[in-house]
């Protein structure tokens, strides 16, 4: 692996200086433009920033003294100079991309800094696939930040992963050059239960001064909640409603504002500023899960910042809550999310705070994308091979492996069912009446319900547990198929007819992973996904044109949900309520207990 050397303020601070002071000439100048100042909350005309060494030297009024013969200058004539954007909280798996892929997916819309946590690779390939993961981060133009995983499996005795996280993986992780802090703390019940184990990953995550991330997916903000904010967790992503936001900013924790492929939480708690009139130092914007066409069509960061200010944020203050308040958050404030002396040289020029469109992006004081193409190469780890060999099913499925019995005699059952929400990450636990037919429960796709399976694919057990959801809407014989199955990352099959059920499958263990999509015996959509089978090597662009082919597969079959493939592969997250799939059955989310498909018989 070869990592990108960044220069520390201290060893670059001789030049820093000299170049302030006008003894030596910056590298590169850009003139006149408007500053963003993100401390300050001020935008000042007819400023200038002068760099080296990939930092900040000087910004001011005049950098005319910083120039030399072989200075580059960049005419900024007038535009807007923000700094580069932050997303404090997402998954770069959730992406399909690999770290580089997914680099090159959003340098482009101003991203130039990412704290990400693994955890999707961490339930298939352990610490060794973190490490993967954070080596090829460090490699990158921009700044990738590892946040090491807390929760593999995410709640344990409800689901069974490829490997397993423990205090002792994440006090070796904290040594890692590109450790930032621990991953979102999934297990609240854990922590609010006093669980030595994730006590002591928090233990090892605040010995070495580094910051634990949150998830408190409940909407219990009484002495749980309490609890939780006490065990160490530093800010939280799952707040859905302006209630949640502020509840956890008065906890000294800094409520994170999701605004996903699927998730739509900014609306809904941006009001605590905008209406309340908090501090809005406590509030910060991130994406969670970006899939791969939004970053292609609709962006990243720079989407996010456009939708806090459409729902009234001042666009200033948008803007500090995707740079300055994520890297105070961080303990990075001093090395980036500002345009200030001795800071990383990462800015974006734009000629509009409220469209944000994206014009030239700088970081480390490279020109690494211009006018929406990227001007750098975003460099690849090799992937050994079995980190492409990673989906083992065992014995091939058959249509009789997704039959969900009934008791002797049935001729109808009252069944639980997952019941998916639009643009949310929680499910409803709802209920209904269903027909048996030859002792086998019968879907009812009239009534949108149809069947849910999770097939294990880590061990090659032959396992396949059963249920019902109701919510996409599809029609006729159909399935889809996702190795993409968060967080435990086995396979989640979504269909109406089990025989295609059966075909999907299979079709993702000959593949090595991906997501497929059948329909009367014929596949009309794959996207193959052979690392870890939750990530391409391919470029973003490629990865989603595929993708969109099977947003439409999945339309064809009568899906008219908004993103509906994050939706399906939430399926299985067994610590967000109410009702979830695993490997050993139906999860209560809300009692964090085991439950039964059939509820009555009749």
């Amino acid at each position: 692996m070869e990592r990108i050397h960044i220069r520390t303020w201290a060893e670059t601070a001789p030049r820093l200086v000299a170049v302030a002071a006008g003894r030596d000439a910056a590298d590169t100048v850009i003139r006149n433009g408007q500053w963003v100042n993100v401390h300050t909350r001020e935008i000042l005309p007819n400023s200038d920033i002068a760099m080296a060494e990939g930092r900040i030297a000087y910004v001011g009024p005049d950098a005319s003294h910083c120039i030399g013969p072989d200075t580059e200058i960049i005419e900024a004539t007038g535009r807007f100079m923000i700094p580069g954007l932050c997303d404090a909280h997402m998954h770069i798996e959730s992406g399909m991309l690999t770290p580089a892929e997914f680099a090159r997916a959003v340098i482009p819309h101003g991203t130039t800094s990412m704290f990400t946590d693994p955890h999707e690779i961490a339930n298939v390939l352990g610490l060794e696939g973190v490490r993967m993961m954070h080596d090829e981060a460090l490699m990158q133009p921009v700044n990738i930040f590892t946040q090491m995983p807390s929760c593999a499996p995410s709640a344990p005795g409800l689901e069974t992963t490829g490997f397993e996280i423990g205090p002792e993986d994440v006090a070796e992780a904290m040594h890692w050059p590109g450790i930032i802090g621990l991953g979102e703390m999934m297990n609240f019940p854990g922590v609010v239960n006093g669980s030595q184990q994730m006590l002591a990953e928090i233990a090892a995550t605040q010995n070495a001064g580094k910051t634990v991330g949150g998830h408190y997916a409940s909407p219990d903000l009484g002495p749980a909640f309490h609890a939780y904010a006490a065990g160490g967790p530093a800010d939280d992503h799952e707040g859905t409603c302006e209630a949640d936001a502020i509840a956890r900013v008065r906890q000294g924790m800094r409520s994170m504002m999701r605004l996903g492929s699927a998730w739509y939480d900014v609306e809904t708690q941006i009001t605590a500023v905008t209406e309340k009139g908090l501090d809005p130092r406590s509030f910060i914007l991130c994406t969670d899960d970006c899939h791969s066409g939004t970053l292609v069509h609709d962006g990243h960061m720079n989407r996010v910042v456009r939708h806090a200010i459409a729902c009234g944020c001042d666009p200033v203050i948008a803007l500090q809550m995707a740079t300055i308040n994520t890297a105070t958050h961080f303990g990075l404030e001093r090395e980036l999310g500002s345009i200030a002396p001795g800071r990383r040289a990462d800015v974006i020029l734009t000629s509009d705070l409220t469209t944000l469109p994206i014009e030239h992006v700088i970081a480390r004081g490279q020109t690494v994308a211009r006018d929406g193409q990227i001007t750098v190469d975003c460099p690849h780890y090799n992937w050994p091979a079995h980190a492409r060999q990673t989906v083992n099913l065992g014995p091939a499925r058959r249509a009789s492996d997704f039959e969900i019995a009934a008791a002797d005699g049935a001729t109808s059952v009252i069944a639980n069912v997952i019941g998916v929400v639009e643009n949310q990450a929680p499910t409803k636990a709802l209920t209904a009446t269903l027909p048996v037919k030859d002792g086998i429960i019968e879907t009812d796709p009239a009534n949108d319900i149809c069947q849910i399976a999770l097939v294990e694919r880590h061990r090659a057990t032959g396992t396949t547990t059963n249920a019902l959801v109701s919510g996409f809407g599809y029609q006729g014989k159909m399935a889809m198929a996702s190795t993409v199955a968060h967080d435990s990352h086995h396979m989640i099959v979504v269909g109406t007819d089990r025989e295609n059920m059966a075909l999907a499958a299979n079709r993702l263990g000959e593949v090595g992973g991906g997501v497929t999509v059948f329909q009367d015996g014929q596949e009309i959509a794959l996207v193959e996904l052979p690392i870890a089978g939750l990530m391409s090597d391919r470029p973003a662009s490629e990865v989603a044109a595929k993708a969109q082919a099977m947003v439409e597969a999945m339309e064809a079959c009568g899906c008219t949900l908004n993103n509906a493939y994050m939706q399906h592969s939430l399926l299985a997250l067994v610590v967000i309520p109410e009702l979830r799939i695993s490997d050993l059955g139906l999860v209560d989310v809300t009692t964090f207990e085991l439950t039964p498909v059939i509820k009555a018989a009749e």
